[in-house]
């Protein structure tokens, strides 16, 4: 997986790229970070060009959840491919997250 952030008027902009797996755990440790440190109202995860996500990508995902609740910011999850789409609709992160097209 690759990332970058970029950081908004309304919080924070993530693009995310390739493969989101377990092996990629400490890289989004920065990404977490980067959360943590933001203010603003919303994160919104850029998934146009992530290919696959595992069980452990959804894990992070969630992590980044935690860490924005208490500061009142919204995770978005915008774009997904269809795979990673249907892998998002099964675990049933529309009732966690704002999942856009």
């Amino acid at each position: 997986m690759d990332y970058t952030v970029h950081t908004a008027a309304d919080g924070l902009r993530v693009t995310l790229s390739g493969r989101m797996t377990l092996i990629d755990h400490e890289k989004f440790r920065n990404v977490v970070d980067a959360i943590e440190k933001a203010e603003g109202t919303v994160c919104i995860f850029d998934l146009t060009k992530l290919e696959f996500v595992d069980s452990s990508g959804l894990g992070m995902f969630l992590i980044a959840r935690d860490v924005a609740m208490p500061k009142k910011m919204e995770i978005e999850l915008f774009g997904a491919q269809e795979s990673v789409k249907r892998i998002l609709q099964i675990a049933k992160f529309q009732t966690l997250f704002r999942v856009t097209p």
